[in-house]
């Protein structure tokens, strides 16, 4: 088992879940925001999903409101937004934080394994983007404006 498939996460409804329940996959990890300039980023997240899910992609979406309170919303209007407005069908977590001292371990561990700009391990906004390998190696890190259409070539060499 890689050591990201350890990591204990919740559903966007409160369930128990974990990232090993999509091992063997190619994952997208994504913190994100229903109230940012790049939200609209969802209609990308969710065509990637469409288009590869079926070839072993996991587009997996992690709310959080650390920058600029850009998801107030609690799960239940999370979910809701997503789906109306995206028609987000692949699976969203539970809010978490992914700096600071709160930050969850998973996001902690992403962190690490692929740092930004000049090394740095902070995340600087919503909707920066880890690319893992069917193996569990995080292989790419992307900033938010990296629009999730430009991963399609490092997603397809993975699958």
């Amino acid at each position: 088992m890689a050591e990201i498939d350890g990591f204990a996460v919740k559903t966007i409804d409160g369930a128990d879940a974990s990232i090993g329940d999509h091992a063997g996959k190619v994952r997208l990890i994504v913190n994100t925001a229903s109230k940012c300039g790049f939200t609209p980023q969802y209609e990308g997240l969710e065509k990637l999903h469409e288009d590869y899910a079926a070839r072993g992609l996991a587009v997996l979406g992690f709310p959080c409101d650390q920058f600029g309170g850009q998801e107030p919303g609690d799960a239940a209007e999370i979910a809701n937004f997503c789906s109306l407005k995206y028609d987000v069908k692949f699976p969203l977590f539970a809010k978490l934080e992914v700096n600071g001292d709160g930050a969850h371990p998973l996001f902690r561990y992403l962190k690490h394994e692929a740092k930004g700009l000049l090394g740095s391990e902070a995340i600087k906004w919503n909707f920066t983007k880890f690319l893992i390998d069917r193996d569990g190696h995080v292989v790419a890190r992307y900033a938010p404006t990296t629009k999730p259409e430009a991963l399609r070539g490092d997603i397809e060499k993975l699958l």
